[in-house]
C-alpha cells in the first residue's frame, strides 16, 4: 500500500502533464476548425473570443466551390499516395538487403543513408530545381514524386532496418527447410512481420508529402493543373485582404485525409513505434 501511495501522484502528475501537452498540441487545431465556422465578422473582430454562437458553412463553401479544387485534391492523393507505396517497397527491398546480405560497401551505404538525413531540405531545393528542368519534369507530378521519394527513403530503410534485423534466422532457416524459396519467404513471411514498420513509415511519408509547399511552389510554375492543396491556399491570400475563413476552411479541408489516414493504420502504428519483432 505505501508503494502505492508513493507511485500514486506521480501517476497523476504525468497524467495532467499529458493531459496539459495534449490540449496545447490540439489547440491550435481547434482555433483552425472555429475560424473556419465563424462568420467573417468574427473573424475580423478585434476581440476574438474562442468561442461561436453563430456557426456557418460559407467558408466551407468557398473553398468546395473554388475552380479546380477537386484537382488539386485529387494531384495530392496521387502523389502522396504514390510516395508512399514505392517507398514502402523500396525501403523494405533495401532493409532486407542491408540486414540479410553481406556485400562490399554495405556499411558505407547505411552511412550515407544516415548523412542524407541530416541535409536540409531547403539547401537541396535549388540543385533539385535544375535536376528537374535537365529530366524535363518542372510542371509535372513528377517533380514532386521523386524528390519526395528520395527524402523518405533514408529515414524507412534505417527504421524498417530494425524490424528485418529483429527476425531470427532460426525462422528463416526453418522456412528453407520447410521448401519455401527466398521470395516467398520475403513476401509471405517476413513482409507481414515488419508491416507494423512499413505502417509507421508510411505515416511520416504520407505526412511530409500531403503538406508540401516547398517543392510545389519550386517546381509547379506555370501549369496550374498540376498544383497540390497547399498551392491552393495560395488563391486565398489576397492583395487587398486575406479570406481566412477561406485559408482556414482549406486548412481544415487538408487535414481531414491525414486524420482518415491516421485512423486506418493507428493500431499498426502503435506497433511498429512500440517496438519490432520479438524472437
Amino acid at each position: 500500500m505505501s508503494v502505492l501511495r508513493i507511485r500514486r501522484p506521480g501517476r497523476l502528475a504525468a497524467e495532467a502533464a499529458a493531459l496539459l501537452i495534449a490540449a496545447a498540441v490540439a489547440f491550435p487545431l481547434y482555433w483552425m476548425v472555429l475560424s473556419a465556422l465563424k462568420p467573417a465578422g468574427e473573424i475580423q473582430s478585434t476581440d476574438p473570443r474562442p468561442w461561436t454562437l453563430s456557426p456557418s458553412l460559407d467558408s466551407f463553401r468557398r473553398v468546395l466551390e473554388q475552380h479546380d479544387f477537386g484537382r488539386y485534391f485529387l494531384n495530392s492523393l496521387i502523389v502522396a499516395g504514390t510516395v508512399v507505396v514505392a517507398s514502402a517497397l523500396v525501403a523494405f527491398l533495401a532493409a532486407t538487403a542491408v540486414t540479410r546480405f553481406r556485400f562490399r560497401f554495405r556499411t558505407t551505404l547505411l552511412i550515407m543513408f544516415l548523412i542524407a538525413q541530416m541535409v536540409p531540405v531547403e539547401a537541396l531545393t535549388i540543385p533539385l530545381f535544375f535536376l528537374m528542368r535537365d529530366f524535363g519534369q518542372l510542371n509535372t507530378l513528377g517533380s514532386l514524386i521523386l524528390p519526395h521519394l528520395a527524402f523518405s527513403l533514408p529515414f524507412a530503410i534505417w527504421m524498417l532496418r530494425g524490424f528485418v534485423k529483429a527476425v531470427p534466422d532460426a525462422l528463416e532457416e526453418a522456412a528453407y527447410i520447410d521448401g519455401a524459396s527466398r521470395t516467398r519467404f520475403l513476401w509471405q513471411i517476413l513482409f507481414p512481420l515488419v508491416l507494423p514498420g512499413l505502417v509507421a513509415t508510411s505515416v511520416f511519408s504520407f505526412i511530409s508529402t500531403w503538406n508540401d509547399f516547398l517543392f510545389a511552389k519550386s517546381f509547379l510554375i506555370s501549369d496550374t493543373s498540376q498544383s497540390t492543396l497547399p498551392m491552393a491556399l495560395l488563391v486565398f491570400f489576397k492583395p487587398d485582404e486575406n479570406d481566412w475563413g477561406g485559408i482556414m476552411a482549406a486548412s481544415t479541408v487538408m487535414t481531414v485525409p491525414v486524420l482518415v489516414f491516421f485512423v486506418l493504420v493507428q493500431r499498426r502504428l502503435v506497433s511498429g513505434l512500440g517496438g519490432a519483432v520479438k524472437d
